[in-house]
C-alpha cells in the first residue's frame, strides 16, 4: 500500500485511487509512529460505506499527520478481492476495527487511541466501544455524519417497511451493510440498547442540518452522559455541507482538529456552500 496525494475532493480521490489501488491517505498508517507528550493517542479513522480509507480520509487525514498525529485508516467490510469496501456486514466490520486498534496499539505503545468515523464508520466504531469492550482502549470518539439512529435513504427505508418484499431488492442494489444501517434495523437497535454511550470516552457528533441520507438530522445527536453534539450550520449557516461533502469541507475539517487538539483549536473560517456540493462527485465517482 503506498500513499496518495492529498485530495480537495471526493472524485480526485475516487480516479486516483482507481488508478492506483491499495492508495492510503498521505501520512497514514506509519507503524512507526511513536505518540508524543501533545497528541498521546494514535487516531484511527473510519470511511463509510462503498468507500475506502483513501476516498474518505485523503483531505483531512494528511492534515492530521501534518499536525503531528498518529493517524491510521483501515478499508473494513470488503469481499475478499474488494477495490471498495464498507459494504458488508455490520457486526463483522466491528470486530475488524476492533483488531485495527489491537494492532495500532501495540505497534505505537499507545494505552489508548482516537477513533474518528464518517457515516457507517461512525456506527461500527461506536457499537466496538459499547458492545466489543473497546471502552478501555478510547479516549474521543468522533463521529461525522452519524447514522445513530439509521437513516431514511431519501424515504426509501419506510416505504420499504409498508412493502416487505422491497427489502430484497434495495440490498442488491446497494450492499448489506446499507440495508443494515436502515433506521430500526436490528444492528442499530442493538447500538442503541441501554444507551448510545459509555462511561469514560468523550463522544462529539459533527451533524449537518441538510443532510441528504439521515432525517431527521437531530436523529444523529448521541443523549447519553459524555456527548456533545455540533451542528454545523449553527456555527456557520451558509456552510450547506450536508452528508456526502462533510469529510471534504475545510470547516468541518478544522472542527475535527479542534475536537481532536483542543489546546490548540481555532475558528474555522466560515464559507459559503452551496447546497447539494458533493453529490455529483460522489455519482461520477461511482460511474467512473
Amino acid at each position: 500500500m503506498q500513499p496518495g496525494p492529498p485530495q480537495q475532493g471526493h472524485l480526485g480521490a475516487v480516479q486516483y485511487e482507481k488508478a492506483h489501488p491499495g492508495a492510503t491517505p498521505l501520512g497514514a498508517n506509519d507503524f512507526g509512529c511513536r505518540p508524543g507528550a501533545a497528541h498521546p493517542r494514535p487516531v484511527i479513522l473510519a470511511h463509510g460505506t462503498d468507500a475506502s480509507a483513501y476516498t474518505d480520509w485523503a483531505g483531512v487525514g494528511p492534515q492530521l499527520a501534518q499536525a503531528g498525529f498518529c493517524v491510521f485508516a483501515l478499508d473494513y467490510g470488503g469481499k475478499p478481492g474488494a477495490t471498495h469496501y464498507g459494504t458488508e456486514d455490520l457486526w463483522i466490520s466491528s470486530a475488524q476495527i476492533g483488531e485495527f486498534v489491537d494492532r495500532v496499539l501495540a505497534a505505537t505503545g499507545a494505552r489508548q487511541v482516537d477513533l474518528v468515523g464518517f457515516s457507517q464508520g461512525a456506527n461500527v466504531t461506536r457499537y466496538y466501544v459499547s458492545e466489543l469492550g473497546g471502552a478501555s482502549k478510547v479516549g474521543r470518539w468522533v463521529g461525522l455524519a452519524s447514522p445513530t439512529n439509521g437513516g431514511i435513504m431519501y424515504g426509501l427505508v419506510p416505504l420499504a417497511d409498508a412493502l416487505p418484499g422491497l427489502w430484497p431488492v434495495y440490498r442488491d442494489l446497494t450492499s448489506l451493510a446499507a440495508i443494515q444501517q436502515a433506521a430500526g434495523s436490528p444492528f442499530i437497535r442493538q447500538l442503541n440498547e441501554g444507551g448510545d454511550t459509555v462511561p469514560g470516552v468523550e463522544y462529539t457528533t459533527i451533524i449537518s442540518r441538510v443532510d441528504e441520507m439521515i432525517q431527521p438530522y437531530r436523529s444523529m445527536e448521541l443523549r447519553g452522559p459524555g456527548a456533545r453534539n455540533v451542528v454545523l450550520q449553527d456555527l456557520c449557516s451558509i456552510d450547506l455541507t450536508g452528508h456526502f461533502q462533510m469529510v471534504y469541507d475545510p470547516y468541518v475539517w478544522q472542527l475535527l482538529r479542534n475536537v481532536l487538539d483542543p489546546a490548540h483549536a481555532r475558528a474555522p473560517e466560515c464559507r459559503f456552500v452551496p447546497l447539494g456540493t458533493g453529490i455529483p462527485e460522489v455519482i461520477l465517482g461511482a460511474h467512473t
